[in-house]
């Protein structure tokens, strides 16, 4: 086919693909009348959004926004000619409202409290302010993966003028803006509630008090601060708005045409929907999605510093498992925590692996696609990142790289660092995670009697194996010694288990027809001499 063959066929499917993505994307292409050649709006582009509220450090929940929010964005960009842009909005104008638990000078903080975050000092000592502190984190995590998108402060929006227009706007719409926020308040929090966030010309807070709009056109309102009624211009960064009413007032100002955000977050999206009625514009699409969760179930939050950081992820486990994990099952709750990144990395080779032998449709249903945006790369590592982690987890905390690949070498043919670079970065990725996760834990036990006639019979039949015996010959050995009843397992799994629990100390493993492979039949062989020396010593 010709490229612009190519091009249709790939529109024509994407336009049908039941992947989350592009379910996404179409949402935002039936708000331009034409289908995929139509006009671009007014602004020049289609906009995506993200937002950000930098009064705790990044985590991986921050990074997901906008790695998902991209693969809607490719989404779109496969269906239609539009132009698009990706915004990084920092919310970092709000004023912190509680310390952080995971960061240092709390005292220091804590004295600021109810400022602007970028009026706030770093307690790390190294920016202008804690919001230049955590902007600069994000950008870091966002810069690392690659992502194309226009970083946003809401601070600079404010101070430099660019959203007077928009405040002029909210003054004008102050009571209909009212009349959707109060219904939605408790009794005491109607009494004080305002749209508009004066900073207090004297503390420099952002105060949360009833406000008198004096002069829409001016930006003048009134209210009481510290015991006096202050006239005061909200323009060029002299107050913020509130939360509901910022989001639907940049909504509108932006012209963004899809944002998404967070389940705890639908009746904000519902009340700034009305708001951005109310000033003239609509409100964006966007997938609601679940939260991640930690290891015991709870929400992930920046202030407790429950989350798991971009950096840990990718001390034990590649790039493109994060990218994995964050696309699967967007509406389902996921726990989130260094437990899940084997198996992450492990299942997105399982999906790399398919997606040369799949058909287009398929293709587009595939996770890797939506991760490399089409580019998938064809060739992956020769062994799983779980053999590797086995691998390791038998010789102990204080295995070396180089050793790993000399058994690596013994496994598959013409394998080095240089020319398996993915393979290495799993190497270095698996000896970090058994030296911190896996090694600690592991504790072999005694076989039971018939579990130590069952591996004499399997060390006899390895010691009986010729040097041209494979993975496979070697499973085979496994799986009969296991189904037969003179052993006496109930199950086939209690055979494997067994052999888990005595050669590996874990509860599970690999497949042992690849993992004596790698490992060599001579060292399987000691593994299980040692299991019955315990048996012998009891």
């Amino acid at each position: 086919m010709t490229e612009n063959a190519d091009i249709s066929t790939l529109r024509e499917a994407a336009r049908a693909s039941k992947a989350w993505p592009f379910e996404e994307a179409r949402k935002v292409l039936r708000h331009y009348e034409g289908g995929p050649s139509a006009k671009a709006p007014e602004k020049g582009y289609v906009l995506f959004e993200t937002g950000y509220g930098p009064s705790g450090l990044p985590h991986i929940g921050t990074f997901n926004e906008v790695l998902r929010t991209t693969m809607v964005r490719r989404a779109f960009e496969a269906m239609s000619d539009l132009p698009t842009r990706l915004i990084a909005f920092s919310d970092d104008m709000d004023g912190l409202r509680k310390v952080p638990d995971n960061v240092p000078n709390q005292a220091m903080l804590t004295e600021h409290l109810g400022k602007p975050l970028t009026a706030i000092p770093d307690p790390f000592g190294k920016y202008e302010s804690f919001a230049h502190h955590n902007n600069a984190m994000l950008r870091e995590f966002l810069d690392r993966y690659g992502f194309d998108y226009d970083f946003r402060s809401s601070t600079e929006q404010y101070k430099s003028g660019a959203f007077d227009e928009p405040l002029r706007n909210v003054l004008r719409r102050y009571q209909a803006i009212m009349d959707i926020m109060l219904p939605t308040l408790r009794k005491e929090r109607a009494a004080t509630y305002s749209p508009v966030l004066p900073i207090s010309p004297t503390s420099g807070v952002v105060l949360q008090v009833p406000v008198e709009v004096v002069d829409a056109e001016a930006g003048l309102i009134r209210f009481e601060d510290e015991g006096k009624i202050v006239e005061h211009c909200i323009l060029s960064g002299g107050a913020k708005l509130q939360w509901k009413v910022d989001w639907a007032m940049r909504w509108v100002a932006l012209g963004v045409d899809y944002e998404m955000y967070g389940k705890d977050l639908t009746d904000s999206g519902v009340q700034s929907g009305k708001i951005a009625q109310v000033l003239g514009g609509r409100k964006p699409e966007g997938l609601i999605y679940e939260m991640f969760l930690d290891e015991k179930g709870e929400k992930i939050s920046k202030s407790k510093g429950n989350g798991l950081s971009l950096e840990e992820w990718l001390t034990y486990g590649t790039q493109e498992s994060l990218a994995f994990y964050a696309y699967r099952e967007p509406k389902s709750a996921k726990q989130l925590h260094i437990g899940v990144i084997p198996r992450a990395v492990d299942e997105y080779e399982q999906f790399r692996g398919q997606y040369a032998g799949q058909l287009l449709d398929k293709q587009l249903g595939n996770p890797v696609h939506h991760i490399h945006n089409g580019d998938v790369p064809a060739e992956g590592p020769p062994v799983s990142f779980g053999l590797l982690l086995n691998l390791v987890g038998v010789m102990g905390a204080d295995a070396t790289a180089a050793q790993i690949w000399n058994y690596l070498g013994n496994y598959a043919e013409d394998v080095s660092p240089e020319t398996h670079p993915v393979l290495n970065a799993l190497v270095h990725h698996a000896l970090a995670y058994n030296r911190d996760f896996v090694a600690p834990t592991l504790k072999r036990r005694a076989p039971e009697e018939n579990e130590a006639r069952a591996l004499r019979e399997l060390d006899a039949q390895l010691g009986a194996l010729g040097d041209d015996a494979t993975a496979e010959d070697i499973q085979t050995i496994v799986y009969e010694i296991g189904k037969d009843p003179h052993y006496g397992f109930e199950q086939l799994r209690d055979w494997f288990k067994a052999l888990y629990q005595t050669l590996l100390g874990a509860d599970q493993g690999p497949r042992m027809g690849s993992f004596i492979a790698l490992y060599g039949v001579a060292n399987s062989r000691r593994l299980i001499a040692e299991a019955l020396d315990m048996v012998d010593a009891g």
